[in-house]
């Protein structure tokens, strides 16, 4: 679909709904071609595939405009379908062109206010403790020394070490305690500040991901870590059993974590305090999502359906 796309650009048609994907030679993950494909054979022509390197935004004459890197204009859809994942998008940047196709009348399905909520964990933190739903407990620091925060006397451990924008478990590790964190500071990147994050022991290695779209729980999976490791994801190697329906509390939790961010569709990682109770992880804003989980796709499709019908009622 990308190769059938790239070669129409010198022409491009009006389309009604957008995917926008991240820059090339970025391969599309699973999820997001699968979604790709029933949206083109939901609109057909009416549907395009954009990478966020093959446009051009500015303002002429008084309007904003839009173009390919040809000069050809580009009307703007009525509906953007984002696929661009929100932690290392570039406020001066992605964010920019978000913002760009939001002026000039698009609806972003996530809408861009909550992608800025979810591409930094401790906004969501923040976001989702003011709510008063339940969050471990976590210290960050804004230009604060490194080797100084992990000395802070309301830094316990042990405790878990994240990147504020991190994804897939990427530099993500337990620190047991005081002793290593003081050993590892000197040697973690100091690009993007790191958090520090009360570790929940029932759940060691056990991550639910649950899948929200349009305010209901469309899929539910529970990870779980190869041996002993603390993270879950199966890009570490990882398991997935599919459980929708079997925590109809998370459910409940991960909708009205969703809601609190203002996110359309998100992926909700809950942690295990007990057998039977949750607390807030981490909130996806463009979650993947297992191939058994055939009812995530139709239910974005039907969502972004809906979006272009209160447009026409608008």
């Amino acid at each position: 679909m990308t190769d059938q796309h790239s070669a129409q650009r010198d022409t491009p048609a009006a389309a009604d709904v957008w995917m926008l994907v991240r820059q090339r030679p970025a391969v599309l993950r699973r999820s997001t071609q699968e979604l790709a494909t029933a949206l083109a054979a939901a609109h057909g022509p009416r549907f395009a595939l954009w990478h966020t390197d093959e446009l051009v935004f500015g303002i002429r004459d008084g309007r904003l405009t839009l173009h390919t890197l040809g000069g050809t204009d580009v009307p703007a859809p009525r509906v953007v379908c984002v696929r661009q994942v929100a932690g290392p998008m570039d406020h001066d940047r992605e964010v920019t062109l978000l913002r760009h196709l939001e002026r000039m009348g698009s609806t972003l399905v996530n809408p861009l206010d909550a992608q800025l909520k979810s591409r930094n964990k401790i906004w969501q933190l923040q976001e989702l403790a003011l709510a008063g739903l339940p969050v471990p407990d976590t210290l960050s620091y804004a230009t604060a020394p490194l080797e100084g925060v992990v000395r802070s006397p309301h830094l316990t451990t042990p405790c878990v070490v994240k990147s504020v924008n991190g994804a897939k478990g990427a530099q993500v590790f337990l620190a047991p305690d005081p002793r290593l964190l003081r050993e590892v500071a000197g040697s973690l990147t100091r690009e993007t500040p790191f958090l520090f994050q009360e570790h929940i022991a029932p759940s060691h290695g056990r991550t639910l991901r649950v899948i929200v779209v349009g305010g209901e729980p469309i899929a539910a999976v529970l990870h779980t870590s190869h041996g002993h490791t603390l993270a879950a994801n199966i890009a570490n190697g990882g398991t997935a059993t599919a459980c929708t329906g079997r925590y109809p509390q998370a459910e409940h939790l991960a909708v009205r974590a969703a809601h609190t961010l203002g996110l359309h569709i998100a992926g909700v990682d809950l942690l295990f305090t007990s057998p039977d109770t949750h607390t807030i992880c981490e909130v996806n804003a463009v979650p993947g999502w297992r191939p058994e989980m055939t009812a995530v796709t139709p239910a974005i499709t039907s969502l972004i359906n809906h979006h272009l019908t209160v447009q026409n009622l608008s």
